[in-house]
């Protein structure tokens, strides 16, 4: 196991140095030159040249590249180009709202998913299973656009359950006034996708020779359920589940800007807006480590899930 993860852990290498050059060459090439943004309507060529070599545009290609990969290796990406915030400061200070948000959509709709999924999966052919299918399909149709905006307008604007938008700096006024709108916005999205997915994960394996054989040795269908078809259809949900983690940094970018979140997806947007090339390297570059490093949890998972699973 440790020469797997050694392994895997330099195979990371290439992949990240990899991301790094499409990052800075996909910056360079389409995103523009950012100084003309940063020099608003001082569009002197004395301001413009000032604004370049702040900001380092002045240096050849290759040296900047340097710069970039320096930074990623001390994880120090300097200042933010539009607020002038140390970049780790103000994502350190984006980070919470969003894993609060994130972190609680995914914990309650993975609970819901697979409580509903296991039930349906149960009763398959039933009216129940039709029917929660039926809605899941409907559901899915439906954009998150039109869930957020029309539960902040029924639930918030009308019906005045929720704060319309909002946030503190006290985590307890957070849970209890502005994150339950958001929150359950959220899960609604993920919920009807998930359900689908896990039901089927659940069904496969009902139809197996284990399930059959378990019958046949009396077992009752719940300790069938619970310990026996939970148990392996659980690595295709870990799966699901841990794709899901990386983005867990990122926030839901759409709660966050509509319910006014200072969390890491509303930043995105704003650093896309401004060209603020120092933040979004961060994030990306953030995601990028996070996702290599959720695979090779995965990995781990299936084979503490299932001893058979051979690690390569």
């Amino acid at each position: 196991m440790l020469a797997y993860i050694v392994r895997r852990v330099w195979q990371m290498v290439p992949t990240l140095f990899g991301v790094m050059l499409l990052l800075f060459v996909l910056f360079n090439w389409v995103g523009g030159d950012p100084s003309y943004i940063l020099a608003g309507k001082n569009l002197s060529a004395e301001a413009l040249a000032g604004i370049r070599q702040q900001l380092g545009l002045d240096l050849p290609l290759p040296q900047q590249f340097l710069i970039f990969v320096k930074q990623v290796l001390t994880l120090d990406f300097g200042t933010s180009w539009s607020t002038q915030q140390p970049v780790s400061t103000l994502l350190h200070s984006r980070i919470g709202p969003s894993l609060l948000l994130t972190g609680s959509i995914l914990l309650l709709g993975t609970v819901l998913a697979i409580g509903i999924a296991a039930l349906v999966a149960y009763l398959r052919g039933s009216l129940t299973d039709r029917l929660v299918t039926l809605i899941a399909t409907c559901a899915m149709s439906v954009s998150a656009l039109v869930y957020i905006i029309a539960g902040q307008y029924w639930l918030a604007f009308k019906g005045g359950w929720f704060p319309i938008m909002g946030w503190s700096d006290s985590t307890l006024d957070n849970l209890l006034h502005y994150l339950p709108l958001p929150l359950l916005l959220g899960v609604i999205v993920g919920l009807a996708p998930d359900i689908r997915f896990y039901r089927s994960c659940f069904v496969e394996e009902l139809g197996h020779d284990y399930v059959r054989t378990a019958r046949a040795k009396g077992l009752s269908e719940p300790v069938i359920m619970l310990k026996h078809v939970l148990r392996n259809a659980m690595i295709p949900v870990v799966t699901s589940l841990m794709m899901s983690l990386p983005y867990l940094m990122m926030g839901a970018m759409l709660l966050e800007t509509f319910f006014g979140i200072p969390g890491m997806g509303k930043e995105v947007v704003m650093a896309v807006e401004r060209s603020d090339f120092p933040v979004i390297k961060a994030i990306t570059i953030y995601i990028a480590l996070a996702t290599m490093l959720f695979n090779l949890l995965t990995d781990i998972v299936y084979k503490l899930i299932d001893p058979r699973v051979q690690l390569h």
